[in-house]
């Protein structure tokens, strides 16, 4: 390996703010692009009354429902680390868009409220962390505001999501009489002031609160501290990056995102003890990504970035090597050589055109149809990547042409977003019946936005009575036949022509799954060939 190549690699950091709907995820990621120097103006990102030059929600759906709902991603560099930053939908709806983006980067940065702790889609999100083995580090939002103990909140984190932590700054007093934090990595005291324009704060070092100079600073509330700081130092053990780096140990700040408080400790930290970029699972052995020849995958495709050029972005993931602008790749599933004229980088909405890209890097690659998610790229070695999986739906409704003029429109939009993997698309074997599938009622709402305003297409949606879709196969392929033959009307083909049987109820997806024992269902389908 060159050391070049090692070089590169050393100097990225990828990974992925997530949190449950409105705990201030888009926000954070916004102060991270002002530290970054990416943007210049801060405030809030549903604020209208400011101009900014990026934001990270940029589709108009989104801007009207305050909501994130596709993941975006931008590349910026603080401190001479090149930090690829992946912003995730919140919505539940929208989970599977989130499930798919932790399998891109090497660790996480999860957001809570002060006021509401974990919630339910936390839980689910830490799952897939879980799952992975992802480094999380866990930010504790919205301290400007009257919240809860903050170690009722961290027992909260330990029990619901299953994982140890370990505060590395802590909070002095909430809401109105909120003073600051204290940096229990640095020994430094960080005083609030409610400004969500300045970034650069002076930091007072503090080598010992047991001196009576933190009462200048912090009054009464210095006697509570010392209290808080004696516990945290009693009941938690010391700081230890390995447990962090294998996913069992989670480091907690506090802070504001609104107000731009404790951001920076946060990726101070983040930078000095967040993984480099990490291997990666094929089907015949890991990735390293120290290896000289290049390979990667698409884990997210989004149509119509651009609506005013409709045009068509793969995001790739680098996995090793070195990515080069018009050199030809090995597109595995479909056996071909491709070469890209303008690969990009990312700021939210606006794209730079890049030369190279070094593992740990998520490009976007303009596209005319030849990827779908979990293809890779290689320098000719047949890889399939896996852990890039499909969750059964659980809402499912029969696409209704609204108008039989626009036909081809309505086929290629429903073609292009359901290969974004907004929803699922499921299509009747005997016949041309088209059925969507998605985990929430808003992705219907958001497919027949999209269909309108980008493909000038319309349809409605009939609900279904199905209760979950499962992948089959078998070792016999006379039972498969005879299984399908049984079951025609509810055998369908997904994206990729794999068999899939709708049930319609769990009493008759048991009831089938005991008669056919040499079938075999499965609930998640990966997205490889």
């Amino acid at each position: 390996m060159s050391s070049k190549l090692q070089s590169e690699i050393s100097k990225r950091r990828t990974f992925a703010i997530i949190s449950h709907p409105d705990a201030g995820k888009t926000t954070l990621t916004e102060k991270f692009l002002l530290y970054g120097g990416a943007i210049q103006t801060a405030g809030a990102v549903k604020s209208n009354k400011i101009k900014k030059t990026a934001s990270s929600d940029f589709m108009e759906i989104e801007r009207q429902r305050g909501i994130s709902v596709a993941t975006s991603v931008m590349t910026f560099e603080y401190q001479n680390v090149l930090i690829n930053l992946l912003d995730t939908p919140g919505h539940k709806d929208f989970a599977e868009d989130t499930y798919r983006t932790l399998t891109a980067v090497d660790s996480v940065i999860l957001v809570i409220d002060c006021v509401k702790g974990v919630e339910t889609q936390t839980e689910k999100l830490m799952e897939v962390c879980r799952m992975r083995k992802t480094p999380v580090i866990v930010f504790i939002n919205k301290l400007d505001r009257p919240g809860r103990d903050p170690f009722e909140l961290l027992d909260e984190l330990e029990e619901k999501l299953k994982i140890k932590v370990r505060p590395l700054s802590w909070p002095i007093s909430n809401g109105d009489t909120f003073q600051g934090v204290y940096n229990l990595y640095d020994s430094q005291l960080n005083l609030f002031e409610s400004d969500k324009q300045k970034i650069e704060r002076e930091k007072i070092l503090i080598k010992d609160i047991k001196q009576p100079e933190l009462e200048q600073y912090i009054g009464k509330y210095a006697g509570q501290l010392r209290e808080d700081v004696e516990l945290v130092e009693g009941v938690y053990e010391a700081f230890d990056e390995n447990p962090y780096k294998h996913g069992d140990l989670a480091p907690v700040f506090f802070g504001s995102a609104l107000n731009n408080f404790g951001v920076k400790e946060l990726l101070d930290t983040f930078i000095r003890i967040a993984p480099h970029p990490v291997g990666r699972k094929s089907e015949t052995r890991e990735i390293k990504p120290t290896e000289k020849a290049f390979t990667g995958f698409i884990f997210k495709i989004h149509a119509n970035l651009d609506p005013n050029h409709r045009d068509r972005i793969a995001f790739l993931r680098v996995c090793s090597g070195e990515f080069e602008r018009n050199k030809f790749f090995h597109h595995v599933r479909l056996d071909k050589k491709l070469k890209f004229a303008n690969p990009a980088s990312f700021m939210a909405q606006s794209k730079q055109m890049i030369e190279h890209a070094y593992a740990g890097d998520v490009i976007g690659l303009y596209d005319t149809g030849n990827f779908k998610i979990g293809d890779g790229l290689s320098e000719g070695e047949k890889i399939h990547f896996i852990g890039i999986p499909s969750f059964s739906p659980e809402i499912f409704k029969e696409v209704v042409n609204k108008d039989p003029m626009k036909s081809k429109q309505l086929e290629k939009g429903i073609q292009q977003l359901t290969e974004e993997g907004l929803a699922q698309l499921f299509t009747q074997r005997s016949g041309n019946k088209k059925y969507i599938g998605t985990v929430g009622e808003l992705q219907f709402e958001v497919i027949q936005y999209r269909l309108k305003n980008e493909y000038s297409a319309s349809c409605d949606f009939h609900g279904m009575n199905f209760y979950c879709a499962c992948w089959i196969s078998s070792t016999s392929k006379a039972k498969l036949e005879e299984f399908c033959r049984h079951k025609e009307q509810f055998i369908v083909l997904d994206k990729q022509k794999k068999l899939v049987f709708l049930a319609q109820s769990k009493g008759v997806l048991d009831i089938t799954m005991n008669n056919y024992p040499d079938i075999e269902f499965r609930f998640t389908s990966e997205f490889v060939v």
